[in-house]
């Protein structure tokens, strides 16, 4: 019989399934959800992610045979790790610390990641930081039996454009869908605060929720500070808005722990600030919403509305949200650069599933694929798991992408506007500059703070220190980091993930 070994994540559509499956209403959330999954396994089989909705990973393993099932959400908004011994045992866990304290487990670094690293700054693809661990990607399960590994994949992104709908009638269906959602992502008895930006996805968010606090993030050079903008909101919603002031001295300080608690290095500045407002929401609730997935779903960023430019190009360059690093740059940083590791196999496959396909909806494709699970859902999962945060996320939803899968390019971008019918779906209930605010993004000074001497000591010291001289040609490194102090503050992101990757390595292998 199958029993639950591992299993993290949310089940939105809990009481259908256990009217369908005969479990108890009254049970406990633990107990229904572990329930849920071993009683929908044995009736649905292989089959079972696509009963559900929400967010999970989870294995299943039979006393008996020793045979292995688990499985992982469509998007990937939960990790799940796994690792074959010498002796053929499968180790496994969602997170990579599991993997590492079972015997029969060998740590060693997988140095190509770190040449993918430096372009992506996150961890893309199959293949981790450690050799031989292995991510069970999005939309897959794994079966383990009689000593053999089977991946299988159960859902993949497609998109089929529908032309009959106005652009009210896709906005109408967005809301009345993302209004249900919400009526699921938690029980009436608990209460939930929400993440609040300048921005109109977490605006959206909170505006459809019966939350009574969010939680925003600030700093003191208003350039940079979105939570004037989250306070308009919060005030227009009714809502009290909790500021958590990220200062450079914290920020910099924090990075060990957020790399240690990462488990893989992460290049994305704003994982630093975002550690921080998990810890500051943590003081004062367990529970907090979150609005990823519609920038990767609805066409939310900039660069998407130069879709039709890059053509068939796209497959050629295209590798998802960051491109840091060109392959002639690191050659001449890499100590041991391999000429076939490059960041374009890794979205091979997709081009060839969304071959015909426009452009915009090829890059959407390769970021929901990439860049949503490598950074994104990485980032979250980790950070709220660290400070005893629990982040659902409303618009990462099966039925949202549905939407999204069919509808046109032209209701996502067009020459003035990005996330066209989302964000008109969240002008029902947001004010229309707020719904229709130019995206900004979590920005984070650290282009400024890298720069001043009171803060990047540390830096200084990883770009010059030992570990640095392993993998990279030291004067190079020094060039740039003397370019960037000398003026040139475009090169920060190319400090910052030497540097993110020189903090991991310390703590993982020294």
């Amino acid at each position: 019989m199958y029993q639950i070994k591992e299993y993290r994540g949310h089940i939105r559509n809990w009481k259908d399934l256990c009217g369908e499956l005969n479990i108890d209403l009254s049970l406990d959330r633990e107990a229904r959800e572990q329930a849920i999954l071993t009683a929908a396994y044995e009736k649905w089989g292989e089959k079972v992610g696509d009963h559900i909705y929400g967010m999970f990973a989870f294995a299943l393993e039979d006393d008996e045979t020793g045979n292995i099932f688990a499985c992982r959400d469509q998007f990937g908004a939960k990790p799940f790790y796994y690792y074959l011994t010498e002796d053929g045992r499968l180790l496994y866990g969602t997170f990579i610390r599991q993997i590492m304290a079972q015997d029969g487990f060998v740590k060693e670094l997988n140095e190509d990641m770190l040449q993918l690293y430096m372009t992506l700054t996150y961890v893309a693809g199959e293949d981790t930081f450690f050799k031989g661990v292995k991510k069970l990607l999005p939309g897959r399960t794994l079966t383990f039996k009689d000593g053999k590994l089977e991946i299988k994949r159960y859902f993949r992104p497609e998109f089929h454009p529908d032309n009959s709908k106005s652009l009210e009638q896709w906005a109408d269906e967005i809301h009345t869908t993302v209004t249900h959602i919400m009526t699921e992502v938690k029980e009436p008895e608990e209460i939930a605060e929400s993440f609040l930006s300048g921005g109109v996805d977490s605006s959206y968010v909170l505006a459809v929720s019966d939350v009574k606090n969010a939680d925003t993030v600030g700093y003191d050079d208003e350039r940079f500070d979105e939570s004037p903008l989250a306070k308009v909101t919060a005030d227009y919603l009714g809502v009290n808005l909790n500021r958590c002031r990220v200062t450079p001295e914290e920020y910099f300080a924090i990075v060990p722990w957020v790399m240690e608690n990462m488990e893989q290095p992460l290049g994305d500045a704003s994982a630093i600030a975002f550690a921080l407002g998990c810890k500051a929401t943590a003081q004062h609730t367990k529970l907090c919403y979150s609005g990823e997935g519609s920038d990767e779903f609805f066409g939310g960023y900039n660069m998407y509305r130069n879709a039709e430019r890059y053509g068939e190009n796209l497959k050629t360059f295209y590798v998802g949200n960051t491109n840091i690093m060109k392959e002639d740059e690191k050659k001449v940083l890499l100590k041991n650069y391999k000429e076939g590791v490059l960041p374009i196999n890794l979205v091979e496959d997709i081009y060839k599933e969304n071959e015909g396909a426009d452009p915009l909806t090829k890059m959407q494709d390769v970021d929901i694929q990439i860049w949503l699970e490598g950074d994104i859902y990485f980032n979250v999962d980790k950070m709220s798991e660290a400070a005893g945060l629990e982040i659902r996320m409303p618009l990462t939803d099966l039925r949202v992408f549905d939407i999204a899968s069919r509808m046109p390019s032209e209701y996502k971008v067009n020459a003035e506007q990005n996330k066209v019918a989302f964000r008109t779906a969240a002008s029902k209930v947001i004010p229309e500059d707020v719904a229709f605010r130019k995206k900004l993004g979590f920005v984070v000074p650290i282009r400024h703070w890298m720069a001043d001497p009171a803060y990047n000591k540390d830096v200084y010291e990883k770009l010059h220190g030992a570990d640095a001289e392993k993998f990279f040609n030291k004067a190079e490194v020094e060039k740039i980091w003397d370019e960037y102090l000398g003026g040139n503050s475009d090169l920060w992101r190319k400090v910052w993930v030497i540097y993110t990757f020189l903090v991991w390595y310390d703590i993982y292998f020294n």
